[in-house]
């Protein structure tokens, strides 16, 4: 019985058994850095996350990934900053006007931007370098590419959201704590806790998929950076204006 079910299991092509190696590498390694990041001596360095996605990228190129293969090649870079411009504009919009109306201001009062030296060097700095292009170069650049050698564009869009998503839990344990708008409607218990990962793993698998489409759409990671920057970085600029309009 065991045979004759093993027969009727489909065998994986040369290429599909590197990809799923390479999709195992890929969520492993981030698993450990994301480990490594938040609950270890190393959360205190700003470094831990950068440094461990250019070990993966040396990784990526030794197993074969070109740069256009993850996104990066230069024949993409104009169609990618086109898009990243065009991002960046939207959220600036969206954000200015959640920030103008006052019952939704009170969601951008984040205790760890509320001074504006601090919310510049977040914006221009530590969430580029530190956030933003490391997080797309390893999902919008190399994991992507895994994912669609294993299972095509419907495993990129939904494994990579998912993932993406879960990479968040770690970093938004303390997000309705620190956030005056969320400790306000959820509360500061236990509960209300994992309820703001939950909806921070929600929002930030959508945003993903969004991500994915403009990876997938421009095939350069220029276009998710610039989108990603945007939402993390005008975040942090319009905590920094709603706290001085208290």
């Amino acid at each position: 019985m065991f045979v004759s079910a093993a027969r009727r299991l489909p065998r994986l092509s040369d290429a599909r058994r590197t990809a799923l190696i390479d999709v195992a590498l890929l969520v492993g390694s981030l698993a450990v850095i994301n480990s490594l990041a938040h609950f270890t001596e190393l959360a205190s360095y700003r470094s831990t996350v950068p440094l461990g996605v250019i070990a993966m990228v040396l990784v990526a190129i030794a197993r074969g990934y070109t740069p256009q293969s993850m996104g990066i090649s230069q024949a993409s870079l104009r169609r990618g900053l086109r898009w990243a411009g065009i991002s960046i504009g939207a959220v600036t919009l969206v954000v200015g006007a959640g920030l103008a109306l006052p019952f939704t201001r009170e969601f951008f009062l984040n205790d760890s931007y509320a001074n504006l030296r601090r919310a510049l060097v977040a914006a221009l700095v530590i969430i580029p370098l530190q956030t933003v292009v490391p997080e797309e170069l390893a999902f919008r650049g190399m994991l992507h590419s895994a994912l669609d050698r294993l299972g095509g564009t419907k495993l990129v869009f939904g494994a990579g959201s998912l993932l993406f998503g879960l990479w968040h839990v770690s970093s938004s344990l303390g997000l309705t704590a620190s956030n005056a708008g969320l400790t306000e409607l959820l509360g500061s218990g236990s509960l209300a806790k994992w309820i703001g990962v939950g909806l921070a793993v929600v929002a930030t698998a959508g945003a993903g998929a969004v991500l994915t489409w403009l990876r997938h759409h421009t095939d350069s990671v220029i276009a998710p950076i610039g989108l990603h920057w945007a939402l993390n970085a005008t975040g942090a600029l319009a905590a920094a204006a709603a706290w001085t309009w208290l």
